[in-house]
Formats: structure tokens, C-alpha cells, sequence
């Protein structure tokens, strides 16, 4: 598999830990230099200094909010300023809101559709413009979630965000191709991060027993997943989403600890 990465810059949302931090890592790994953005000043900067660690590509820290556009335009200009080109999105930044439906509230729908859909399509739009004048192209990679594949319960508003980015890979496939832009997306199933296991210290043993393969994904699965569609030996796969999830979408049981 060509994975080198060497001069190329990637932005990576949501990345202060979890699954944005082990794409951010895995593509260091492979020479890529990586602006690692991320709500949480302080985690950002410790997952910079970490990854830094490693003496591959360099990464540099961005704190703000990813589903704001001033912050966006900050992202891409970060980039710029300090790498000279943005060549890789990583649309990462998301947030989980579980609530019966007719319990769901305006503010709670709002928040889940700025993060996952609102942030995810302005940043790939503001990248594909600099893509565009770089004429070099570049790529895109959303991150979907099989909750967008399967329903799951009091997750609604959640799944649909979901759902929705897989169309948009989908759909942008039709105007980023002509510009040299690939755009995917990965549908991570149930994934052991800080977050799931904080919310639920059993999450890994209660998905081991509901998934076909008995296990239960990590970061590391995601980011081998994610530096495949980024790497030319994807160069003819574009507007698909991957599911990474152990065949839990073809059997759904639903784990009633959720």
C-alpha cells in the first residue's frame, strides 16, 4: 500500500484525542505534517507535543471551534502560513447527543447539526478552494458512523448527521472530481476512546459480545482504514463510505447497556 506521505499537509478536526488523534498519528508516522485542531486548548496542545514526540512530520495545535467559519478560515490559514498547502481533510469533529426523540430539544439539534454537518461541509468547501488554486488537488475524508447505517436507539438526530455526510461524499464526488479532489468517508463502528469509556467503562467487553468478530475496534483500526483512502492505492475509490465495524451492521443486535 502507498502510504508515504512526505510534504503533504493534513488538517484534522476533533483530533485532541480518539480516533482524530490516531488518524493525526498515523499519518505523522508516514512524513505528513498535521494541524491538530480541537476544542480543548490544553488537549490540543499535549496531543501536539506527544505526536511531536515521535520526530516524523511536525504538527502543530489549533484550538476553536471546528463548526464555526471564522475558526475554519483560521484552520486553512494556519495551514498555509505554517506548511505552505493544505493537501488532507480529516472532517473529524463531532459530538453524540443520546435522547428520546420526543424528549430531543431545539438547542441539543442545532449543536448535533453545527458539529457534524455544518463544520464538516464548510471546511471541506474552504480546503477545496485552496485545493483548487494549488492545482494540485488533494483529499477528503468525513467521518460517518454506522448509527447512520442502522438505526440505534435515541439517537435520531445523531444518525442523521451521520447519514448525512456519507450523501455528501456521495454528492460532492460530482463537482471536487473535475478538480482533482478525492472525497470518502469511514463509518467507524463501536470504537474504544477515552469517551466511550468514559461514558460507559464497560463499553469494550459489552461490544466484544454484540459484534461477529468478538472485538471491538481502536483508533488504530480507523487510522489504517483512513491512510488507505488517503494514499494513491485508493486513487479509484471516491464519494464511497467504508464501514469499519466488525459485521456489527449486518447482524444489529442492539447492546441494551445503550
Amino acid at each position: 500500500m502507498h502510504t508515504n506521505f512526505k510534504r503533504q499537509t493534513a488538517i484534522i478536526t476533533g483530533a485532541g484525542q480518539g480516533i482524530g488523534f490516531g488518524v493525526a498519528k498515523a499519518l505523522l508516522e508516514q512524513g505528513a505534517n498535521v494541524l491538530l485542531n480541537d476544542l480543548d486548548a490544553a488537549l490540543a496542545e499535549q496531543a501536539a507535543n506527544k505526536l511531536n514526540e515521535l520526530q516524523k512530520g511536525k504538527c502543530i495545535p489549533h484550538t476553536g471551534d471546528a463548526s464555526q467559519p471564522e475558526v475554519i478560515d483560521d484552520i486553512i490559514h494556519s495551514s498555509i502560513h505554517q506548511f505552505g498547502t493544505v493537501d488532507i481533510v480529516v472532517a473529524n469533529a463531532g459530538i453524540t447527543i443520546f435522547k428520546p426523540f420526543i424528549d430531543f430539544e431545539l438547542a441539543d439539534f442545532q449543536k448535533i447539526m453545527a458539529v457534524n454537518l455544518q463544520g464538516s461541509f464548510f471546511l471541506t468547501q474552504a480546503a477545496a478552494k485552496v485545493m483548487q488554486q494549488q492545482e494540485n488537488g488533494g483529499q477528503v475524508l468525513l467521518l460517518s458512523s454506522i448509527v447512520g447505517q442502522r438505526a440505534f436507539p435515541n439517537s435520531a438526530a445523531y444518525a442523521m448527521s451521520k447519514a448525512a455526510l456519507s450523501m455528501m461524499a456521495r454528492t460532492l464526488v460530482i463537482e471536487l472530481s473535475p478538480l482533482g479532489i478525492r472525497i470518502n468517508a469511514i463509518a467507524p463502528g463501536a470504537t474504544v476512546t477515552e469517551r466511550t469509556q468514559e461514558n460507559n467503562p464497560d463499553y469494550a467487553s459489552t461490544w466484544r459480545r454484540h459484534n461477529p468478530d468478538g472485538q471491538v475496534a481502536t483508533p488504530e483500526d480507523i487510522a489504517e482504514t483512513a491512510l488507505f483512502l488517503l494514499s494513491s492505492a485508493a486513487r479509484h475509490i471516491n464519494g464511497q463510505t467504508i464501514t469499519v465495524d466488525g459485521g456489527w451492521t449486518g447482524v444489529g443486535n442492539h447492546p441494551k447497556e445503550f
